[in-house]
């Protein structure tokens, strides 16, 4: 063997070594990357997980909104990202417990009775109006004492959050997507897709509730959102009871 064939063989041997360490550092990092957002959905390989879809509360029908939709569509992608599978129920049919499987629980509380419990139980500083006649307070969030009122197609809020309970590493969150439009539940689940590594990054696996501000929907629709503020504190702390109205009337002596 020559020089010049034994430097090709060496050259091309370098190249097969230098190709097949790129692909496993490549191979590494892609199931790092997995492994940290199967733990950030709690969706291990194999695993279960539950969707619960709400209603349309414009129809009298049982009737899923096309917004909606669209929001059921992206988080069923990102479960068969993780490898895991989904389980589709309506708001109403749904009654298996907290933790059991993770949960994604999409629409407010005025056309999903799981979101209702789900605030009732965990999210004891949030009040959503669901009062079915039109007025200025109609969908509007409480939380704390801030209120955030619902200009449609301009201005609209939406709940994003992560909540889980005990500290077992078994115990699988549920990401709820309460919004005052089904247009704001689309873009919740849009901004979770998108930035679930930041996500992860900042809260770890731990419980967070964030206030959504979806900006100009009737021009860019669910694509234009704003982080108005991190909210979790204020929304797990109960609303103070209203004091009782005084007696203006003295007893008769």
């Amino acid at each position: 063997m020559n020089d010049d064939v034994r430097n090709i063989v060496l050259g091309m041997l370098a190249a097969a070594i230098s190709a097949a360490l790129g692909w496993l550092a490549r191979t590494y990092l892609w199931k790092r990357k997995l492994r940290r957002k199967q733990a950030f959905f709690g969706l291990p390989e194999n695993s279960e997980s539950l969707l619960v879809v709400n209603r349309d509360p414009a129809t009298s029908e049982p009737a899923v909104h096309r917004f909606d939709v669209f929001a059921l569509l992206e988080l069923s992608a990102l479960i068969k990202d993780c490898g895991a599978h989904v389980q589709v129920v309506t708001q109403d049919t749904a009654q298996q417990g907290f933790g059991e499987r993770t949960e994604f629980c999409v629409g407010g509380p005025g056309s999903n009775r799981r979101m209702v419990a789900h605030m009732q139980a965990m999210l004891p500083g949030v009040r959503v109006n669901v009062d079915p006649e039109p007025g200025p307070d109609r969908g509007a969030f409480q939380i704390g004492t801030e209120h955030y009122r619902l200009e449609p197609g301009v201005t609209e809020y939406v709940l994003l959050a992560r909540l889980t309970v005990g500290q077992h590493r078994q115990t699988r969150p549920v990401f709820l997507f309460c919004g005052q439009r089904a247009i704001t539940n689309q873009a919740a689940t849009r901004y979770l897709a998108r930035d679930h590594e930041r996500l992860a990054r900042k809260h770890g696996n731990n419980t967070f509730v964030l206030l959504l501000k979806v900006i100009n929907s009737q021009a860019y629709g669910p694509d234009v959102v704003e982080l108005v503020a991190d909210v979790t504190r204020i929304a797990q702390t109960p609303l103070p009871t209203p004091a009782p109205p005084r007696n203006s009337h003295r007893a008769n002596s």
